[in-house]
Order: C-alpha cells, then structure tokens, then sequence
C-alpha cells in the first residue's frame, strides 16, 4: 500500500511535470501515441504553460524534483549520442551547474562543523560556490599556510529529500515485484537496495574523503591520472576540503583542441584508468560524468568528486574479464557458457541456442569505430536477447555497466574513432595471465608457501588419525548442502502438517461421536454439549493449519 508520503511525492512529481509542460515527453513515447489525444487535456496545453524549449523545461523539472532525478539526468547526459542535440546540450548543465543555496548558509555549516570561525582556517574564502551539484557545492580558499583548496559542503536537508524519493523507488519496485512479470528477472528490489546504499554513501563526506586517499595511493605514480589531497584536519561528514586542481573540463572538447590536448591518447588513457581501477584495483570512481573529470594540457586525467565507488566480488571479477576476453575474440561459445557457470541465465539454457542470439548481437559492432556503431540499436538487441533467454539483472553490478556508458560516452566525444577493443584487449590479457595463467598458480604457492610450511609438520599426525578412525569404524564425515538443508526442513514441515491433519480429524470424529451419542453434559451451549464445541474449534484450526 502507497503510505501517504509516497501518495503527496507523486502528486509532486505530476504538478511539476505539467508546470514544464512535460506531458508531452509522455505521449511522445511509442507505448503512449495511442493515447496522445489526452494532451489536450492536459492544463499545460491551453494555459500555453510551455515557455522554453523542450531541453530547457526538462532540465528545470528535474532540478526542481531534487538529486535522484538530477543524477539520472547526469547519467543521460554522458551519453548525448543517444539524445537530441537540445536536449542532451542542457542536460550537460545539471552536471556542475545545478542552482546553489544561500551563500550564509554554506558558511554556517562550515563553522558549525570546524567549531571555529571561518577566518581561523582560511585565509581567503569565496562565498560564491565553484560549482554546485545535486547533492552538495563546492567553494574556493586558501588555507593559511598557502596551499588552495576547495571546500565541499553537503546541502542542508539533503538527507530527508533522498529519504523520500528513495523510499518512492521500493515503492514502486514492491508494486513491479507483485504486479510485473519481467520483476524476477530484473530485480528491482535489489536493484533500489543497491542504489539505497549508493546514495546515501554520498551524503558522508568523510567517506568520501577516505575513498579520494584510496583512490590516490592506487594511482600514486601514475602518468595517466592525478587525484587531489584530502585535508583530513578540515573534514567533516558535511563539510571535505581537497588540494584544489587546475585543468579543463573533459565535455569543454574545443578548449582541449585549442590546447592542443592530444584527443586520441586522451580516450585511449580513458579506457585503461577505467580496466586498472576495475581488474588492478578492484576500487572503481563510478561517477565519471564531464563534470567530475578534468584533463591537464599533457593528456592526464583529474579526477574529483569520490562519493560513488565501486567494487566487484572476485568471482565476479573473473567471470567479466573471462567474457570481455571472449567478446574480444569472437568465442561466443565461450560467453554462452560463462553466463550458463555464473549462474547469470537458467542451468537449463541450450548452450548452442544462447551462442548463436550472442553472435547474432555482437558480430555486426567488431572492425567499426565508435561513431559508426549504434549502441542504441545495441543495448536494444541485447535487453531482447537477455528477456528471451531469461537472463536475471545483477545488482552488484550495476554501478559498473553505468560507469562502463560513462566512459565509453566519454570516449566517444573525445575521438569518436577510439577502438575500444583493441585499447582493452592487451590489458585484460596481461591481467588474465597474472591472475589465471601459470604465472599465476607460481606467485599463489609463494603467497602460501609459509603457511603450508607452518601446517606441514602437523599432516602426518592428521592422516593417522583418519586411518585410525577409519579402521575402527569411528570415522564421520560431516557434509552440509544448502540443497539438502532446505528439503530437511520442507520434510519436517510436512511432518508436522501430517500430526496437525491426523489430531484435528481425530477431535473432529470425537466431537461428532460425543454429539451422536446425546449424551448428559453439565454444560450445554445451544443444543450441543461445550464439549462438542471445543473439540470441533480445535479440530478444525489444527486442519486449517495443516492444509495451509
């Protein structure tokens, strides 16, 4: 059931779609043209409440419906491939260019959370932010002992907003859980939880701090990417100051030209930072949209903004490498069975069946350059060919595929001929072979060869003991399986069911025998004995129970 709060969030959102006069983003829309008449229905329509341009009232509705909405306008706006050129160009402005709150306020927080007035930390502070996004703003300083910083500040009553529009989502995922029938293959459920714990991550600003640390030491000595100091005296959970960074913003593509920024080596260094900080690291920036990213006039990329953060299981590690591996090289048999083994698509799917829809998807994008293939048409064939084969979403890797279409929508607008293959071919094969490979199997016997050291003086006594328990009949093996506990515990369930069956018949017999009998009973209720009555109550739960 919609709790009353969820119900006035909804009457929000269509007040605010009808005051930009999106109704007819609705209507434009293949499921909805048959009933595109209802336009004229609409107040929008004759009130002539439709001032701006389509890309203009799109990008002020979602500012207006707070942060969730803003970022997923962050996440169309990586891929203006995809999108008009209106509306994808004002869909770029909600990256960095979301409107601030009151400059008064931002320097009350700071103080409230450092305890000490602002001049006491900084020798200058700029009251106007830098750049302001969906879930906070940044401000420009100077520390006292010279060095520039910017001061990131979460905006005020963030948390509640986030709280209501997530809550909105398990609303509407426990509603696509019980009334749709793609619910259990896409798990909408899991995937809100997923973004619960995504979102609310952002709002802790000393986690954010710690992941910036990680995520610099990773790349401490690299050529390819700079991420900039925390200053852990002046952090806070709403309030992170960071070594300020020079460069041009990643989207402004003709100031990179005219500084003569080489595009090519800049997509290419795209692509590995991405690979490295997933297969190397297992430690992934997942929220890489023009607005986070920087480059220096040498090529290298700057890095900001560390809320979002991604990981991967290795098992899940080694399955994606296995299948961008095989992708590679054209194995799709290989990737119809690394799905089937993950366990991503049923047991039961023809493995030859599954080969030939991946093939009939894949061949047609190898030997193309970017700008010649249609990801839309793509990602289209490839949700088809994932419903026919039953093929369950996986939550936990969600944050990856965004950040994968963050980059290759990034790779895209810096040289739209990048070969996307062949810049992460060599890469994933070198990791392939240090992680699987013989190379491999050596670097894990030296990992383990002190403690194999350690334990060996004890495995003579062990196996002794097992051929002598063996021999003596006294040997047990203890053996648990997920499978075999569950049919346990059905077995026992059934069990009781059969008690309760066999004892609510019996009190049911009794009570009909006591009735038949007209026996002399002191208490009497109606023209039966209470006894009857009793007896026939219980009886009757103890069936009920039994057949539930």
């Amino acid at each position: 059931m919609i709790n009353p709060t969820t119900a006035f969030r909804l009457i929000r959102i269509q007040r605010v779609l009808l005051r930009y006069g999106l109704d007819e983003f609705v209507f434009n829309l293949h499921l909805f043209r048959p009933l595109r008449y209802l336009t004229y229905l609409s107040p929008s329509y004759f009130l002539g409440k439709r001032k701006g341009l389509r890309g203009e009232r799109l990008r002020k509705a979602l500012e207006d419906l707070g942060p969730i909405f803003v970022k997923f306008g962050q996440i169309l706006s990586t891929r203006q491939d995809l999108l008009p050129p209106d509306i994808g160009e004002e869909l770029s402005r909600l990256q960095d260019n979301v409107p601030p709150f009151a400059d008064d306020l931002a320097r009350q927080i700071i103080e409230s959370s450092l305890e000490v007035p602002i001049e006491e930390v900084f020798s200058t502070f700029s009251p106007s932010p830098l750049a302001s996004a969906s879930v906070a703003q940044v401000h420009t300083a100077t520390l006292h002992t010279g060095e520039d910083v910017v001061v990131k500040v979460l905006r005020p009553g963030i948390e509640k907003i986030i709280n209501s529009d997530v809550g909105l989502l398990y609303t509407l995922a426990e509603l696509a859980n019980k009334y749709w029938g793609e619910a259990k293959r896409l798990k909408p459920l899991d995937v809100v939880k997923e973004f619960d714990h995504t979102i609310h991550d952002e709002l802790d600003l000393v986690r954010e701090a710690a992941n910036a640390s990680q995520l610099r030491r990773n790349f401490e000595h690299s050529e390819h990417l700079y991420v900039p100091d925390v200053y852990w005296d002046y952090t806070r959970q709403n309030v992170m100051v960071m070594e300020r960074i020079y460069g041009t913003p990643i989207g402004k593509i003709d100031q990179l030209r005219e500084k003569g920024v080489d595009l090519k080596l800049l997509a290419e260094r795209g692509v590995e930072i991405f690979f490295a900080q997933v297969f190397r690291d297992n430690f992934f920036h997942a929220d890489m949209h023009p607005g986070n990213i920087f480059a220096s006039d040498d090529a290298k990329y700057l890095a900001v903004d560390f809320g979002i953060m991604g990981s991967v299981t290795l098992e899940d590690q080694r399955y994606l490498a296995e299948n961008f591996l095989a992708f590679f090289q054209r194995d799709y048999l290989r990737v119809a069975q690394l799905h089937i083994e993950s366990g991503w698509v049923p047991k039961e799917t023809r493995v030859d069946e599954f080969e030939s829809a991946i093939r009939a998807v894949c061949e047609p994008i190898f030997e193309k350059p970017l700008k010649e293939i249609s990801y839309g048409h793509l990602l289209l064939r490839l949700f088809q060919t994932a419903r026919r084969f039953d093929m369950e979403v996986q939550p936990q890797l969600v944050l990856l595929q965004k950040t994968l279409l963050n980059i290759e929508g990034l790779g895209r607008q810096l040289y739209p001929d990048l070969d996307l293959w062949q810049t992460a071919k060599p890469y994933l094969e070198e990791w392939y072979k240090n992680k699987v490979g013989p190379k491999a199997t050596f670097n894990k016997l030296k990992e383990h060869l002190p403690m194999m050291g350690e334990k060996l003086p004890e495995l003579p006594e062990m196996m002794y003991q097992v051929l002598s328990d063996a021999s003596k009949g006294e040997l047990e093996v203890k053996w648990r399986s997920a499978q075999l506990e569950e049919i346990k515990q059905q077995m026992a369930k059934n069990h009781r069911k059969s008690i309760m069956a066999i004892c609510g018949g019996s009190l049911l017999i009794s009570a009909a025998v006591i009735l038949g009998l007209d026996g002399f009973s002191p208490l009497m209720l109606g023209d039966a004995p209470l006894t009857t009555w009793v007896l026939g109550v219980l009886g009757g739960i103890l069936l009920f129970n039994a057949l539930d």
